[in-house]
Parts: C-alpha cells; sequence; structure tokens
C-alpha cells in the first residue's frame, strides 16, 4: 500500500484485515507498515499468565475478575474485539463461530469463550446485543453461560492486552481501533497454550488448539491420539502431520505386531509339543 488517508475507512480496514493473517503472511512483506499502525501487531507470550485478578464488568452489568472463568479444568477461547468495529471483529468472531460449529464440543461443556472489548467506553448493555447475535449464529442450546463478554475500564483493558502482547491503537481520525484478528488460546488455569490468527479458523485446527491447552483432559483417546500425532506449524498457522511422532507411533505398532506374531507362534508350537509328548511341559 502506497498511500493511506486516515479519512479512508476502508483502506485501514483492508491494511488491518491483511495484517491479520498472522506473522507468516507478515513475514512476506517488506514495506514498512503506515504510521497508524505503529502500535498494532501480535508479539507472542506463549505460556504467559494471564492478569486473573483484573475487574471487568459481564453483559448482564454483573462485576467478575477474569480469573471466574478459569476453572483449572478446560481450556478458554480469548479473543479482544469491541461491538462497534466496522468489520474486521465480525470477521474474526463470525469465522471463530463456524470453527466452533464444525466441533461436537459445546460451549461451557468442554470449553469456555470470553470476548474482552477494547472500548473503555463500550456498555454492558451494548456487550449483551452482541453475545446474543454471536449465540444465535452459534445455534445450540444452553450455552448461554459458555461465552462471556466483558467490559472495563482502559486501564484493565491494556494490562490484559499486554499480557498477551496484543497491540492496538485508537484512529480519532476514524474513529476506530485498529488491531489485528487473533485468538488466543488458554489453559485451564490462565496460561497462553497457543495464537490463532486471522478470520478462519478450521474446526480441526480448533479442536487440536483446545486439546493441546488442556493437555489431553477433553476429549476422547481418538482426539489424544491425534494429539499426538499433529503438531502446530507457525509458519503455515496450522497443525501438522509430526512426522518424527508418526514414525514412533509406527514403530510402537511394529513392535506390537511383532510381539503378537511371536506370542502366536510360541502358542502354536507349544500346542505341537503337547501332542507329541503328553507328558512334555
Amino acid at each position: 500500500v502506497d498511500e493511506l488517508k486516515l479519512g479512508d475507512n476502508d483502506n485501514l480496514a483492508a491494511i488491518v484485515a491483511a495484517a491479520a493473517v498472522g506473522r507468516p503472511a507478515a513475514a512476506q512483506r517488506m514495506e514498512a507498515a503506515p504510521d497508524e499502525l505503529s502500535e498494532v501487531g501480535v508479539e507472542e507470550h506463549l505460556n504467559a499468565r494471564l492478569p486473573l485478578e483484573l475487574a471487568f464488568t459481564d453483559s448482564s452489568a454483573k462485576p467478575v475478575t477474569l480469573g471466574e472463568f478459569f476453572d483449572n479444568q478446560r481450556p478458554v477461547i480469548l479473543t479482544l474485539n469491541y461491538s462497534d468495529c466496522p468489520m474486521l471483529c465480525s470477521l474474526q468472531l463470525n469465522g471463530l463461530v463456524a470453527g466452533l460449529q464444525g466441533i461436537d464440543w459445546n460451549l461451557g461443556g468442554e470449553y469456555r469463550v470470553v470476548t474482552v472489548s477494547i472500548d473503555p467506553e463500550e456498555p454492558s448493555e451494548r456487550a449483551a446485543e452482541t453475545k446474543q447475535k454471536y449465540l444465535e449464529i452459534y445455534g445450540r442450546a444452553n450455552v448461554e453461560r459458555g461465552w462471556h463478554f466483558l467490559t472495563g475500564e482502559e486501564q484493565q483493558i491494556r494490562q490484559l492486552a499486554k499480557a498477551v502482547g496484543f497491540g492496538y491503537t485508537y484512529d480519532a481520525a476514524t474513529q476506530q481501533y485498529l488491531h489485528a484478528a487473533v485468538t488466543f488460546v488458554c489453559t485451564p488455569d490462565g496460561r497462553v497454550s497457543r495464537y490463532l490468527y486471522g478470520i478462519e479458523y478450521p474446526p480441526q485446527t480448533v479442536r487440536l488448539a483446545l486439546l493441546e491447552a488442556a493437555e489431553g483432559r477433553i476429549g476422547t483417546t481418538m482426539d489424544r491420539v491425534l494429539m499426538f500425532c499433529f503438531q502446530y506449524d507457525e509458519q503455515k498457522g496450522r497443525y501438522t502431520l509430526a512426522a518424527v511422532n508418526l514414525m514412533r507411533a509406527g514403530g510402537v505398532v511394529t513392535l506390537l505386531f511383532l510381539a503378537g506374531m511371536l506370542g502366536w507362534y510360541w502358542r502354536r508350537e507349544s500346542r505341537k509339543a503337547k501332542k507329541l509328548d503328553p507328558q512334555a511341559v
């Protein structure tokens, strides 16, 4: 992009959307970012502990702390958005919902989602409207307690954003927040486990990220086998087959097969020996 006019919302949104695809895509672009985006980006803080003591207000206007949504049992998907975002937030959350619809786990069951508004002026009533919108899109019953939309003061929001390495800024000319599209998958005890970038979230990626964050405490035995066979590829931004793990698994299967064949052979020879010599042990 050669020029950027502050009054051009479409240009700003397009640039931020392009940046939101993730670090691999951004690395291919060598031109300097416009001044308006100098504070926008993501610095990964994997395994960083979230400030769970931070105080927010939920969509029912009830005071809460971030830690209330981490129960040491279920992983938590965290997003930083705001309800009046003209485009990118809707694209990101629509993509996230599509990914969640593609897995059989339910909101509030095997995992939770927490969306914190980066707009300190957003009222809880507006957050409630946004929550209702996305629960309707999700389309499953009895999941209201599975997705929490929080609002808060500037200091609290900034502290959370800093903890996860989420850089954003407010542009007065366009009257919107400039930010990247990134989803944070967190462990049940409140640590950052995985960064998922962009506005599309394949169901398998979402499922494996949740399984990884939960350290195998959710899902079936087959899910845990899949987690062993796949690893996250930061360059591709998705989970790919892990060749080393596959070779290890193949080695184990081979050993089990050989052990089974040897056992079968030993039993057959033992039966033959008994037929020839009934006194043989």
